[in-house]
């Protein structure tokens, strides 16, 4: 006779109220800015310090920032990441539709398992403020043992990303290292 697995209930499922602490992260993470003009120093980085400090108030054990241009160097930063096993690598930046934005394209060898509900949720919550936000093209999923996420490189749409990351970085995590499922 087949062995079927225990009913699962609603008692089984556990979620973070909105108004408890977000638990303690526990890895690194990376931030990439992709934008010529702020690597070469002519525009500020504005989206960079929003996301340094989220991370690192989520207690992660380092979080790093490097400055690249658009096309080719992206990749080069996403790759170094991986390599590097960093756990969270988030990119701000190139997800547009100029020629020059690229991040997408750069992103996409790396990935093995995409996640597009990730982005989706993104594009919907900066929808619901402006329409131009479904044009950001960002891609999310994992890379070896490495999340990698592309955000839009406005301020609005880093927090839209966050709204979306910060309650689910901790599972995702977990569901990575084979928890979360017991």
């Amino acid at each position: 006779m087949k062995q079927m697995p225990a009913r699962r209930t609603d008692a089984d499922c556990t979620a973070r109220d909105a108004d408890a602490p977000a638990p303690t992260l526990r890895g690194t993470a990376r931030v990439i800015i992709a934008s010529t003009r702020a690597s070469d120093g002519t525009y500020e980085d504005r989206t960079g310090p929003l996301l340094v400090q989220w991370l690192d108030g989520r207690g992660l054990d380092e979080v790093t920032k490097v400055l690249v241009p658009d096309g080719p160097d992206v990749g080069a930063a996403i790759g170094a990441a991986v390599n590097d096993g960093v756990d969270i690598v988030i990119t701000s930046g190139g997800t547009g539709i100029s020629p020059t934005d690229v991040t997408p394209e750069q992103t996409a060898p790396y990935i093995d398992r995409e996640m597009p509900g990730v982005l989706e949720a993104v594009r919907r919550i900066g929808s619901e403020k402006s329409a131009a936000a479904v044009l950001s093209r960002g891609l999310a999923g994992m890379a070896r043992r490495s999340f990698v996420v592309n955000l839009p490189g406005s301020r609005g749409g880093v927090k839209d990303g966050i709204t979306v990351l910060d309650p689910i970085l901790d599972h995702l995590l977990e569901q990575r290292d084979g928890g979360g499922h017991e």
